[in-house]
């Protein structure tokens, strides 16, 4: 890196440092942010309100009852047919389990007997989940009912399911990690697209190009300013929040993550940088950010899982980088990934930030040129 970068490098970092506004929302995204994404919102059922209308009155329909316990649901509350919707109308109630009559006579004769779950589905979240939930242990509870009653010595086979990564299913482990891997994308893009478009509006580009400076060492300083400051964030939000106050653990190596990041952020400052010669103001790059990062980021595999994508959609979300982002981010976070399992994203990410560094460049000098004319 030559002398002209780095120093224009630095010039860059003293920009963000007196851009208050961008310095408290970045500090604000990597903090506080993070943590009220991961901890706020419950994407597990926890203390759900359940009430049963138990018709059968028979030690199986007392077993289903007694198999809804806390930290899921609260205690279940018999009540009778006739309160059902009076319980779910108030929102006392999120589910009623109703029981049939003679539901244990017809499990026993080998007949499939129908059960009535009522769910207050304005808790939507709440509603999907907890409707699983429901069926689970209903589930369970019947087929270990009739197993009991098998002729004794016939085969029982028991199917036992073990989460390896994150064994209590516990939505804040995925939350926090998934934000920061979110925010990287997000900072990295404005940090570099508000750098040019406010070198335009302080008039300081002319000022650059009356220096023997060329538009690559412009750009480049850019690129690895707004990338560093990112990646540091990012870092120091990773110990900080995620591992300290979240108390989530890294199942990989932070340092082989960063250096992944940093990849990234070489492809998204780039993409900031041609999104910024393409506004002409705050306000259009804002709008422009929405168009561009909302797409990436619903792509890329951090909301929903990509194989549950089209398939055509799969392939192309493979152009871009959020997507090898996520990918070796989960990989190496989640599961301790090592080199040589994430080597071909962080090689395709690679390839990605050059074609994107290659386009920026290219509208950076037609931008230089035009500001010189």
């Amino acid at each position: 890196m030559s002398a002209a970068i780095v120093h224009l490098g630095i010039k860059e970092l003293r920009s963000v440092w007196h851009d208050k506004v961008l310095l408290v929302f970045m500090i604000w995204a990597f903090s506080f942010g993070i943590y009220s994404a991961a901890s706020a919102v419950s994407r597990e059922l926890h203390l759900a309100p359940i009430a049963v209308v138990d018709e059968d009155r028979s030690a199986l329909s007392e077993r289903i009852m007694s198999a809804f316990y806390r930290p899921y649901f609260l205690p279940p509350v018999p009540i009778a047919p006739e309160d059902v919707d009076r319980g779910l109308d108030t929102g006392r109630y999120t589910f009623v389990l109703d029981i049939p009559p003679n539901f244990q006579r017809d499990v026993q004769a080998g007949r499939q007997p129908a059960m009535q779950v009522n769910i207050d589905a304005t808790r939507m979240s709440q509603a999907f989940i907890g409707a699983l939930y429901i069926y689970n242990i209903v589930t369970a509870e019947v087929g270990d009912f009739v197993r009991r009653r098998v002729i004794e010595g016939a085969p029982q086979i028991a199917l036992v399911t073990r989460v390896k990564f994150n064994p209590n299913l516990d939505g804040i482990w995925f939350g926090g990690v998934m934000k920061i891997i979110d925010n990287i994308t997000l900072l990295s893009v404005i940090l570099a697209g508000a750098a040019v478009i406010r070198e335009r509006e302080h008039g300081t580009l002319e000022h650059l190009l009356a220096m023997p400076l060329t538009p690559f060492q412009i750009m480049a300083a850019k690129v690895w300013a707004n990338g560093a400051v990112v990646l540091v964030t990012a870092a120091l939000s990773l110990w900080l929040v995620v591992q300290g106050a979240l108390r989530v653990p890294i199942a990989g190596s932070v340092p082989l993550f960063l250096f992944g990041a940093m990849l990234h952020l070489f492809s998204t400052t780039s993409l900031g940088i041609v999104l910024g010669t393409v506004a002409r103001s705050m306000p259009q790059f804002g709008l422009l950010m929405i168009l561009v990062i909302l797409p990436l980021q619903m792509l890329s595999g951090g909301m929903t899982p990509r194989d549950s994508m089209p398939e055509m959609l799969q392939v192309l979300t493979l152009a871009s980088p959020t997507t090898h982002f996520v990918r070796f981010a989960q990989a190496i976070l989640y599961r301790g990934a090592g080199l040589g399992v994430v080597w071909r994203d962080f090689a395709a990410i690679t390839v990605l930030g050059a074609v994107f560094f290659s386009i920026a460049l290219a509208r950076f000098r037609g931008a230089v040129a035009r500001a010189q004319s």
